[in-house]
């Protein structure tokens, strides 16, 4: 019965999780954070105030 010999199931095996854990997790993590934010410049703009004349 060739089920029963673990030679190509093993590799297979093998290959699928070299896969998984090789290949997949950079492309996960690569769209968990895609923006760095340290790269963002703080820009303080001053606000001010709105002089509304309410009647």
């Amino acid at each position: 019965m060739p089920q029963l010999n673990p030679t190509p199931w093993f590799t297979i095996m093998l290959f699928a999780w070299f896969l998984f854990l090789t290949v997949i997790p950079p492309k996960i993590l690569a769209h968990i954070s895609p923006n760095d934010p340290l790269l963002r410049e703080v820009n303080n703009s001053k606000t001010e105030s709105w002089a509304w004349t309410w009647y």
